[in-house]
């Protein structure tokens, strides 16, 4: 995000909409984010979240300072880790894979919704035409603009997370295939993964592989937007 700004490769108008589309994300779907983990912990029988007071919509609650600035810099990062104990859970490991996927789902949800809107003013407020999209000047360019930054960020939020390096909300996912001697032992020197995932971000190579299937997911998700809106095409 602001470094292609810095490295000249936005004009102004799409480093503006960047930044919207990155604050968007930070004070209203990280909150999402995380709140779709604390739901979904609370309604499998973990209240660790509702105690904690993280059973809310409010980005005071949820924002990480850090990963909200690479959100901003770099196009993902992360929120303040709902607590969860999957000792409550009647199935631990399938518990917390299931409570550790919703986080990234909510990202795909909300990136879908943003689609329709996308599609929706492709189809009745530029009639389908190409050219008149690319020559429009007024404010509904600078609407699809946006959510064209909205729905990338969305996608490479979800896949980002889904990354499986603790304490990553894939890492759960992939612990349901992992025998809990080596799931205890990770859990340990989980911290230590948080210094290699700032590394990998810092260093770039997470981008280029981010970038690939960030890609296919886009194309699946634009794909499904555009179905309601076939008939009138």
């Amino acid at each position: 995000m602001l470094f292609d700004a810095i490295r000249g490769n936005l004009t102004m108008t799409q480093a503006i909409m960047a930044v919207l589309a990155s604050l968007v994300i930070i004070f209203l779907v990280l909150p999402l984010h995380e709140w779709a983990h604390g739901i979904t912990a609370n309604a499998l029988g973990d209240r660790t979240a509702k105690y904690s007071g993280r059973l809310s919509l409010n980005p005071i609650s949820h924002i990480d300072p850090f990963g909200a600035v690479c959100i901003l810099l770099f196009g993902f990062g992360w929120a303040k880790p709902v607590p969860v104990n999957p000792n409550n859970f009647k199935h631990p490991k399938i518990g917390m894979a299931v409570t550790a996927a919703a986080g990234p789902i909510s990202n795909l949800v909300a990136a879908f919704v943003g689609a329709l809107i996308y599609n929706a003013l492709c189809v009745f407020y530029y009639g389908g035409s190409l050219e008149a999209y690319i020559y429009d000047t007024g404010v509904i360019s600078y609407v699809t603009l946006f959510l064209s930054y909205y729905i990338s960020i969305n996608i490479t939020l979800a896949v980002f997370n889904l990354i499986p390096i603790p304490p990553l909300d894939g890492s759960k996912v992939l612990f349901v295939c992992l025998p809990a001697r080596i799931t205890n032992v990770i859990y340990r020197y989980e911290q230590y993964f948080i210094i290699i995932i700032y590394a990998l971000v810092f260093l770039g190579v997470l981008t280029g592989p981010l970038y690939y299937v960030t890609r296919a997911v886009s194309n699946g998700i634009e794909w499904l937007a555009m179905l309601p809106f076939s008939p009138f095409r």
